[in-house]
């Protein structure tokens, strides 16, 4: 490795001095508003969907491909983000990020034709993708000592956006006679979360040229890293895509497929609060990389052989296993000693993982087509838990990227 890819700083400098307490609130009420922008965007989509795909004719090759641009906007967009944090600071990057979030979501509900649309959605997740990356770093470097459960609250904030986002989206366009009112509202929220960092007018951190080459792709935490964070997206995005369906084929009626599918997301906001915390407290997360790991493959193992008699079991359990999703969150924040380390093992771990989690959907789709049934597609999410419970253990014991480039 070449000697300019050595970084020797210590841990403590991932951190800033202390923030006065009206500041560090301020600072959590901007990650927080931001935090509640990072899903809206694609579940209003994909709420008003079929009203989208009437309005502008959209092909229903056109549709799928609605279906995975925000995974591969993510994947692609947000590996820009590195280069983003060394000529701005944190502010003017979340500042730019929510603006360009606006303007996407604005753009896109003015437009009747589909090739624009797809682009302007592209533009919304762009802004998504740098925030999805910039947040870890920026909760290890403004609350050092309380990262788990500040990770933890920004990440049940995402949820509830996600959660209110879906369920809102659809009386908003019924009350204003059209589903781009129902899209459109979302843009004045992402307004509303730049407006806390625009008084945030700190400069770049000053940065060696050892420092600005953190490849963590030349590491085998960050390729460890990226497989964990894209099988579990890519559990999650199979789940989000084709659990309500399962259930249905298994005879349950559609409302309460619906409510199976809600349920997931409902038993998983008390573990999004403290899945990061308990992470951070513990020096080797091997038991915990374990435990979600089971109890997916669990989850799956008994929706295949017995989705009737224990649906609320497995769904609980499947939400636990979902856990994986903050507890990688927190880890990315824990496996760097600086903030460039953090930023450069979130691009990579989010940006890889994401394409992962892309074909999540997809591959379940086509084997359910393929063999007329659901044996094999859970099959498939179960091998995929495996081979996650693999990269995590690699992940879970105290390592640090910046060591690993020496």
């Amino acid at each position: 490795m070449p000697p300019t890819a050595v970084i020797e700083l210590p841990t403590s400098a991932v951190a800033r001095p202390r923030l006065r307490v009206g500041a560090a609130g301020f600072v959590l009420l901007g990650i927080l508003l931001v935090a509640l922008n990072l899903r809206a965007a694609i579940t209003s989509l994909g709420a008003l969907l079929p009203e989208v795909s009437a309005g502008l004719s959209l092909s229903p090759t056109v549709a799928g491909l609605i279906t995975t641009l925000p995974a591969l906007s993510f994947a692609f967009f947000g590996a820009f983000t590195p280069k983003l944090t060394r000529r701005f600071s944190s502010g003017q990057i979340l500042t730019g990020a929510m603006i360009v979030l606006a303007l996407g979501q604005a753009a896109r509900v003015l437009t009747d034709s589909a090739v624009i649309f797809l682009i302007t959605s592209a533009l919304a997740m762009a802004g998504i993708a740098v925030a999805n990356v910039l947040l870890p770093a920026l909760v290890r470097e403004h609350f050092p000592q309380k990262a788990g459960l500040v990770t933890g609250v920004y990440t049940m904030t995402m949820i509830t956006g996600t959660t209110v986002a879906s369920a809102a989206s659809v009386p908003v366009a019924n009350a204003f006679g059209s589903w781009r009112a129902g899209l459109g509202v979302w843009a004045l929220v992402a307004v509303v979360a730049a407006l806390p960092w625009l008084s945030q007018r700190g400069k770049p951190a000053a940065r060696t040229e050892a420092h600005s080459r953190i490849r963590a792709g030349r590491t085998r935490l960050g390729w460890a890293m990226a497989i964990y964070f894209g099988a579990q997206s890519l559990s999650g995005y199979a789940t989000m895509g084709w659990l309500a369906q399962i259930f249905r084929d298994a005879s349950f009626t559609p409302a309460n497929a619906g409510l199976l599918l809600a349920g997931v997301t409902a038993f998983g906001v008390p573990i999004a609060l403290l899945m990061p915390s308990i992470a951070t407290r513990r020096p080797n997360l091997k038991p915990l990389v374990l435990m979600l790991s089971t109890a997916m493959i669990l989850s799956y193992v008994g929706i295949m052989i017995a989705p009737h008699s224990g649906a609320i079991l497995w769904v609980a359990l499947l939400a636990l296993g979902q856990g994986a999703f903050p507890m990688v969150l927190a880890m990315i924040g824990m496996r760097a000693r600086t903030p460039d380390g953090i930023v450069a093992l979130s691009a990579f771990a989010q940006s890889t993982g994401y394409v992962i989690g892309a074909l999540g959907p997809l591959l379940v789709g086509i084997l359910h087509e393929v063999t007329g049934g659901w044996t094999m597609p859970l099959g498939f999410l179960i091998a995929a838990a495996v081979v996650q419970a693999f990269a995590g253990l690699i992940v879970a014991r105290p390592r640090y990227l910046e060591d690993e480039l020496r």
